[in-house]
């Protein structure tokens, strides 16, 4: 039923302005944080920090810092690397950006027990100055699928062309060694720093970033649009450019299992909303958890189909509860939740994947909730009736005249028509309700109901 009362719009109101708010602060927090450079005086040198999986976080970060440091007329931008890999779609992207940069730009992979494991290589390789710290390795490039084997043999095939093609385009433009990095593909080679120096895959080691900086100053480098630039970094400022909130809160969120978590309490506070119109707070923290899962998702790849399974399977959960099926809707919602947190980041590298364990966890803890809910209503429905005149079986009552057999009794601040049982029961005397007649009570003398077992 719909209605306009203001019983029923406030609840409404406050949802839309709790929703409005949450958009509002996203919003005004995205424009301050999402800004430009960081003012750096000219001829700085910008260091940037990439140290997690790539993805569309660290390609948004390196692209801003990029053009930060293009905008302020920097003397160079060094990126401190230390990634076990992630998505090649990315990777193309950060490899494109660093290749066409209008500014020299140094990769360090950094500091000492850092790699640059898979995509790391390609974007190590891709800079105009390939770094290494000691105790670092660099390499194991091969394409695997969603559970970590390799791919299979047709995939694999057209897969392993386009990587090593595109390693090999890199080590053209600056002059690596190709034999060497398209190992790292086909081979899943990988190099200490040391071995990587040998190869012609970096330039050099170097002990910490001052280092680094000396070793490339008065060198020539040739920029993306053809310009040669002689770098001068010896004695130049040094501004970190860091990532902002809103970069750091996606890289916070980027992650699948925190998207299958955000989904699920999103789904299930909507649909205890829906059934209890008016508690606001399910409601809320609902719209917000969705809004929040969705935003985790824009930033990794996803499937469509497996965010309404996961939807699906909460609906299913709490329909349960309402409509008896015998465990038939719950054991589908386990079923579909299964389901959909495979499928919605199916085709993802292993670091873009549900954490099975998470999802059986889930799964488990969602049909055991569901199980013990319904026993529990079984448990209910099978109890006394606890409401009515029913209850009144067992009461004391006081008899307010003589029941010869019919009189009336009194009975908790009212008065009953009430017929004994046995015998004549005078006005005054303690009766025992023992049944309950329509509007007529049944009734025996309180010291007889309590005699009765010793005559047994």
């Amino acid at each position: 039923m719909t209605a306009f009362g203001s019983a029923s719009y406030s609840p409404i109101r406050s949802l839309r302005l709790t929703i409005a708010a949450v958009f509002i602060v996203l919003g005004v927090v995205g424009f301050a944080c999402g800004g430009g450079g960081p003012g750096a005086p000219p001829d700085a040198v910008h260091v940037l920090t990439a140290d997690g999986i790539v993805g569309p976080v660290m390609e948004r970060y390196l692209d801003r810092g990029i053009a930060a440091a293009e905008d302020e007329e920097g003397a160079a931008v060094v990126i401190r690397l230390d990634t076990p890999g992630g998505l090649l779609s990315s990777t193309r992207d950060i490899v494109q950006r660093i290749l066409g940069a209008e500014i020299p730009i140094a990769v360090y992979v950094s500091p000492p027990g850092a790699r640059a494991a898979s995509a790391g290589t390609f974007i190590t390789a891709a800079a105009n100055f390939a770094v290494m710290a000691p105790g670092t390795n660099i390499g194991a490039a091969s394409p695997i699928t969603t559970g970590g084997e390799d791919v299979p043999t047709t995939l694999e095939k057209k897969i392993e062309e386009d990587t090593r093609a595109l390693i090999r385009s890199i080590a053209d433009v600056r002059g690596r060694n190709s034999q060497a990095l398209e190992e790292t593909v086909t081979e899943a080679r990988a190099y200490t720093a040391r071995e990587a120096v040998e190869k012609n895959i970096v330039d050099f080691v170097a002990g910490d970033l001052d280092e680094l900086l000396d070793s490339i100053d008065g060198r020539q480098v040739t920029l993306g649009s053809g310009r040669e630039v002689t770098l001068q970094t010896a004695n130049a400022d040094q501004v970190f450019n860091n990532m902002n909130f809103i970069e750091r809160f996606l890289d916070l969120i980027a992650d699948p299992n925190i998207a299958l978590l955000l989904l699920s309490l999103g789904s299930m506070g909507i649909f205890i909303e829906i059934v209890n119109f008016g508690t606001i707070f399910p409601g809320v923290f609902g719209v917000i958890a969705l809004l929040l899962g969705f935003f985790s998702l824009s930033v990794i790849p996803f499937n469509w189909a497996g965010v309404a399974l996961i939807m699906f399977a909460f609906i299913l959960f709490g329909l349960e509860i309402f409509v008896p099926s015998g465990g038939i809707l719950g054991g589908g919602g386990v079923v579909a939740l299964i389901l959909g947190g495979l499928l919605l980041t199916s085709g993802n590298p292993p670091e873009f994947q549900v954490s099975r364990w998470l999802l059986i966890g889930m799964a488990t803890a969602m049909g055991a909730m569901v199980m013990f809910v319904l026993v529990n209503l079984f448990r209910i429905r099978m109890l006394p009736v606890q409401v009515g005149v029913e209850t009144m079986v067992g009461h004391q009552a006081v008899a307010r005249s003589v029941l010869d057999p019919e009189g009336i009794v009194f009975l908790e601040g009212e008065t009953w028509s009430a017929e004994s049982d046995e015998g004549t029961i005078q006005s005054g005397e303690r009766v025992v309700i023992t049944e309950v007649k329509g509007l007529r009570l049944k009734v025996r003398k309180q010291q007889q109901q309590q005699q009765q077992p010793e005559g047994d």
